[in-house]
């Protein structure tokens, strides 16, 4: 049979068509198999792990094929259990896939202590947003004579006065004393000024 006749026989366009029959499965093979092994279009929901605790947490993530990594202690939040999930990443409903790690944040077993700064001879002014900066609180204010109107004269914790670099621990109030603006004389020296000029009187 010559070439001719060859390319326009029956034997020939059956062999075309089972080639090309060849390639389509093989084709589909392949991207089928690149498809699970690339996990493609399989991806996993991120569940809420807030305030969950590491143990629970390892037994959610395992159970969606999923892998966490425990990256920093939180300052201590009430409405936390000690040791609870405070943050995640990636957040609750983000779309990952197989194997994924999520990394996670706890909150600390505790307030934390912090020390407590120089407030003396500063306003009032000043102290407040100093003691909220580092996590404390101004509670009671009381005045008492002095020259320099609102400047904290003594720090009080606890009933007790308390010297600047004190530990104290986060979310506490301390007290202060300010100055109320008026002259206030020290008694000894009142008196010392009263002796020297009784002194003047009697030698005049």
């Amino acid at each position: 049979m010559s070439l001719r006749n060859y390319l326009t026989s029956k034997v020939f366009f059956r062999q075309i068509i089972l080639a090309t029959c060849i390639v389509f499965a093989l084709a589909f093979v392949f991207f089928n198999m690149l498809s699970y092994f690339t996990k493609h279009g399989q991806e996993i929901t991120v569940p809420d792990l807030s305030k969950m605790s590491v143990e629970k947490a390892e037994q959610t993530l395992t159970q969606l094929n999923l892998d966490y990594v425990l990256l920093d202690t939180l300052d201590y939040s009430k409405e936390y259990s000690a040791f609870s999930i405070v943050e995640q990443e990636p957040k609750k409903g983000a779309k990952v896939k197989a194997n994924r790690k999520i990394y996670l944040k706890l909150n600390a077993a505790g307030y934390t202590f912090v020390a407590l700064p120089n407030l003396i001879e500063k306003t009032f002014r000043q102290a407040e947003p100093t003691l909220k900066s580092i996590g404390l609180e101004v509670g009671k204010v009381t005045y008492k004579p002095y020259l320099g109107k609102d400047m904290v004269l003594e720090m009080i914790y606890k009933g007790a006065p308390v010297k600047p670099g004190t530990k104290i621990m986060k979310t506490s109030k301390i007290d202060l004393v300010l100055g109320d603006g008026k002259i206030a004389f020290d008694q000894n020296e009142l008196d010392s000024l009263i002796r020297q000029q009784e002194l003047k009187s009697t030698h005049e």
